[in-house]
């Protein structure tokens, strides 16, 4: 039997996002996790991560993925993340993955168009049951794997949130999309009561 403690968030947010750090921090400490995949919309999560490992004198440095939403994602041909906070973010040693979102593809507008149901959206909302941040963490891991940015079958810590910054720190067992049903959720770090 193991113990461990779990930090429930009173509600979901960013105000959160400093906690989920320190908590990723001294998982990464205690246990010795060798990788993170870290959601990040404008790049502020991934630079307050980067932030907080700085200090942390470890030998190798984790693998730190940051993942951002795919180009066009709220407006046709942007990016959300600047230039500038990409080249800081990459002196850290995170690398950036920025790609198709899993549950945010070609379903999604089959969905809208046509009214349907499609498995990913009913994945995507099952994972939702348990708050926003479990179905992004979740999705990036396996994002980060398909990218060839973290190995499959790993323990992965995936630290999301709800709209902007971290309110969920998940330990994941990697795994590629195409082999989704592989994933499992570990251990539940930190997450929002209330979604």
């Amino acid at each position: 039997m193991i113990r461990k403690s779990v930090c429930y968030f009173e509600k979901p947010g960013r105000e959160n996002t400093g906690h989920c750090i320190e908590i990723a921090r001294e998982a990464v400490k205690a246990e010795g996790y060798r990788h993170i995949a870290v959601a990040t919309t404008g790049g502020d999560t991934a630079l307050a991560l980067g932030g907080a490992f700085s200090g942390l004198f470890l030998s190798p440095a984790p693998n730190i993925v940051a993942v951002t939403h795919s180009a066009g994602f709220r407006e046709p041909n942007a990016l959300e993340m600047s230039a500038g906070t990409r080249d800081r973010i990459e002196s850290m040693g995170i690398r950036i993955f920025t790609g198709p979102m899993l549950t945010h593809s070609l379903e999604t507008a089959l969905a809208q168009k046509f009214s349907g149901v499609y498995p990913t959206l009913l994945i995507a909302q099952a994972l939702r049951r348990f708050g926003e941040g479990t179905k992004v963490a979740c999705e990036i891991v396996m994002m980060a794997v398909d990218a060839g940015l973290v190995p499959e079958d790993e323990e992965v810590l995936g630290i999301a949130g709800t709209a902007r910054g971290a309110d969920t720190v998940l330990l994941i067992k990697s795994a590629a999309s195409k082999r989704f049903l592989d994933l499992r959720v570990l251990e539940v770090l930190a997450k929002p009561r209330l979604g």
